[in-house]
């Protein structure tokens, strides 16, 4: 392989991106900001190739994705070799140089110099078609999944500043019936008007399951207060909107997750994935789109581990010693999947939960065990990824 003798590195940003080209002993060969535009960014491609001559470069950016997107492809479909470099170690690594001084062109510079010098950097690959589908729709069903959770707290608190023991007769979060009831009823005298079995009929009516005991909980909270707070009529209305936008969340997120599900199947590695006790199709969509869907990046479990913060970072000082944290710098998302999946895995996997039992045998906390198990569950994923093989469950120990 030919020793780089150029570092291009990019300061990416919305419109434009600054690029500084430096050479191997560190000399600054070219300088420029370049629109984020196709034609703009082929040209500056080619400039720094015909500089570079029969010699190799390597690409270094702060950004795996947003306005850098389309650069990240260029540089991908003209098998450029290319780093990434987060933008807090930018941060951090301004410090070591001369100057207080911010700029795009000095921030490119540290990049370029930083993928010169440094041997630790992660190289950069966008992930599969499928894989950046799912990371689009995983990344969409996390806004809603938050929108959701903030409109029903929205619409709790509004419940109770007028009607607190209708706020807490219900699940909103869980019920769909308790939505559908907002939709019509919100007060106490509404409530007590109606009745039980004409509110029966009306939420039957709607299609609504266990209609009687969601009729019979809703008329004892109108029971329960017959004082009218000031504000209560445009509470109520502002009920009856906040319940339609949870029910509409709800439906979209239903049909996200279908949109995943499907998308998900389609994968190389979904039949693989789905394999391993408590990876669903959303927990598997998670791994791809964090993962790109391919492992050759990371090139080893270790690595994959320290990515997904399952690997603890030694913090030792002076005579301390063997004194284990987690990195600051870890991705959330993959840690979340593997630690759900574990966590399922203790329910439906035997072989799950005697390791899990073992951990807590030994003086682990709840969540210690659980982490130690996702971590032993990537080594075992990783494995069956690089082999292209299915989970297979140990056979359970006869017994006399």
């Amino acid at each position: 392989m030919t020793v780089p003798e150029l570092w291009a590195g990019i300061d990416a940003g919305k419109s434009h991106h600054h690029c500084v080209v430096l050479d191997a002993d560190g000399k600054r060969r070219l300088s420029r900001r370049v629109a984020n535009d196709e034609t703009a960014l082929l040209e500056l491609i080619a400039n720094v190739a015909e500089l570079a001559g029969d010699d190799a470069t390597t690409w270094a950016i702060d950004l795996n994705s947003g306005g850098a997107a389309l650069l990240l492809a260029l540089l991908v479909n003209h098998d450029q070799r290319l780093l990434y470099i987060p933008g807090r170690t930018v941060y951090h690594a301004a410090a070591s140089y001369r100057g207080d001084g911010k700029t795009d062109a000095k921030d490119a510079a540290i990049i370029a110099d930083q993928a010169r010098m440094r041997r630790d950097l992660q190289p950069l690959r966008p992930g599969d078609d499928i894989s950046v589908d799912l990371r689009i729709l995983t990344a969409r069903r996390t806004d809603l999944i938050c929108d959701r959770t903030r409109t029903i707290n929205r619409l709790r608190t509004q419940l109770l500043e007028y009607f607190p023991a209708l706020e807490r007769a219900f699940d909103y979060s869980a019920s769909k019936a308790a939505l559908t009831l907002l939709t019509g009823y919100q007060t106490p005298e509404a409530l007590r008007r109606i009745g039980h079995s004409r509110l029966e009929t009306w939420l039957r009516n709607r299609k609504v399951r266990n209609a009687a005991a969601v009729a019979a909980t809703a008329i004892e909270a109108a029971a329960a207060q017959h004082t009218t707070l000031p504000g209560q009529r445009l509470a109520a209305d502002m009920v009856i909107r906040l319940a339609k936008a949870v029910i509409a969340l709800n439906e979209e997120i239903a049909e996200i997750d279908t949109l995943i599900e499907s998308r998900f199947r389609q994968h190389r590695h979904a039949e693989i994935i789905l394999s391993l006790p408590g990876f669903g199709p959303l927990l598997g969509a998670e791994f791809l789109a964090s993962t790109g869907g391919d492992m050759t990046p990371f090139g080893t479990a270790n690595r994959l581990a320290g990515v997904a913060g399952l690997a603890p970072a030694p913090h030792d000082s002076g005579r301390i010693s063997g004194n284990l944290r987690r990195p600051r710098r870890y991705d959330r998302r993959l840690l979340r999947a593997f630690y759900l999946s574990a966590l399922a895995s203790i329910r439906w996997c035997a072989a799950s939960k005697a390791y899990y039992d073992r951990k807590r045998a030994e003086g682990k906390r709840h969540t210690q065990a659980v982490i130690a198990l996702a971590r032993r569950r990537l080594n075992v994923l990783w494995a069956m990824l690089r082999d292209n093989t299915q989970y297979h469950a140990e056979p359970a120990p006869l017994t006399a």
